[in-house]
C-alpha cells in the first residue's frame, strides 16, 4: 500500500494489521511504500516511516520525482506548467509503482481512498481512485479521524505520531512545498468535510432534498458556519457528488462499512450523465 503519513493512508495501514493479526501472520507481510516527489513535507514523509515501522510493516522508500519528469517529457508537459495534468501525473505514476510491486510480490494494492473524496470525486482517475480492494471505500474523512483518534489512545507507543498525523492538514500534496509547509490543503479547495460528510449522510441515505437538507445544517452548524458558507459548501457539493459519479462507476472491491455506500456493487446505482440542475437550482434559490 501507499502510505503518506495522512489520515486515509494510516486508517488502511491499521485496517490491514488487525486483518494480519487476525490471520495470525506476521506484520512483515505489509508493504508499506511512500513515495515522494514535488509536494512531499518531512513532517509526512518521517510520519508515513513512523507509523509503519511501529505497526511492523515493511517499509520502504521510492523517490518518483524522476519518473514523473520522465513521463513529463515523453508527453511534452513543462514541470513548470503546475497544472491538473502536473497534479495527476503523481498520483498515477504511485498507482502505477505500486501495481507492478503487488504483481512482483504476488501480493494486492491495499486502497486508501475514502467515501467523502468518492462523494466529491476528489481523487485522480486511475490514480489514487484505483486499487485492488479499498479498505476505506464507506468510511467518511470525518469517522477516519475518530477512528485514528481511538488507536492513539489506545497505543501508547503509537500515541505521538497518531497525534500529529491527526493535526496534519488534509492534502494530497501533489503541489510544491512553501517553506517545508503544506500548501495545498484540501479544506481550502472543496469545502470543510465535516460539512460535505454531513450533507452525504441527509442527501443520500435519506434522500433529503437540499432545502432540508441546509436547514438541519444550519441547526446543526449554527454556532460555526454562517449561513452563506453552507450555502455556498452545499452547492459544491451537489455539483461535485453529479459530475463525478464516473468515477464511482468502476470502483474497486470494498466493505460497507457505514449506512452509506457509493459502491456500484453494493448500495448504489446512479447514471453517468444524471444532470444536477434540478438540484443545484434549487440551493441557488437559497442565497
Amino acid at each position: 500500500m501507499g502510505i503518506s503519513g495522512g489520515l486515509d493512508s494510516t486508517l488502511a495501514l491499521l485496517v490491514s494489521a488487525r486483518a494480519l493479526q487476525m490471520l495470525n501472520r506476521p506484520m512483515s507481510d505489509i508493504l508499506a511504500i511512500t513515495m515522494p516527489c514535488f509536494g512531499t513535507t518531512n513532517r509526512t514523509r518521517s510520519n508515513a516511516e513512523k507509523i509503519s515501522m511501529a505497526v511492523g510493516a515493511t517499509f520502504k522508500t521510492i523517490d518518483i520525482t524522476n519518473m514523473v519528469r520522465t513521463h513529463f517529457a515523453d508527453i511534452g508537459h513543462e514541470e513548470s506548467k503546475q497544472d491538473v495534468v502536473y497534479e495527476n501525473a503523481q498520483a498515477r505514476v504511485r498507482t502505477l509503482v505500486l501495481m507492478d510491486i503487488a504483481n512482483a510480490e504476488n501480493g494486492l494494492v491495499v486502497g486508501t481512498g475514502d467515501l467523502s473524496e468518492l462523494a466529491l470525486g476528489w481523487a485522480t482517475y486511475n490514480g489514487d481512485h484505483m486499487s485492488m480492494y479499498a479498505v476505506n471505500a464507506s468510511v467518511p474523512k470525518t469517522l477516519i479521524r475518530h477512528i485514528v483518534a481511538y488507536e492513539a489512545s489506545i497505543h501508547s507507543d503509537w500515541r505521538n505520531v497518531l497525534t500529529d498525523i491527526l493535526e496534519t492538514p488534509v492534502s494530497p500534496e501533489l503541489l510544491p512545498a512553501q517553506d517545508g509547509n503544506i500548501s495545498q490543503k484540501t479544506e481550502h479547495i472543496v469545502g470543510p468535510y465535516e460539512l460535505h460528510d454531513f450533507f452525504l449522510y441527509y442527501a443520500i441515505r435519506w434522500g433529503f432534498a437540499p432545502r432540508k437538507v441546509l436547514m438541519y445544517a444550519l441547526n446543526a452548524f449554527r454556532d460555526k458556519y454562517a449561513r452563506e458558507e453552507i450555502v455556498k459548501w452545499l452547492e459544491v457539493f451537489y455539483r461535485r457528488f453529479f459530475s463525478q459519479q464516473f468515477k464511482r462507476s468502476c470502483l474497486p472491491d470494498g466493505p460497507k462499512v457505514g449506512s452509506v455506500s457509493l459502491s456500484p456493487r453494493g448500495d448504489w446505482r446512479m447514471p453517468t450523465d444524471t444532470v444536477a440542475r434540478a438540484w443545484v437550482e434549487e440551493v441557488v434559490g437559497l442565497k
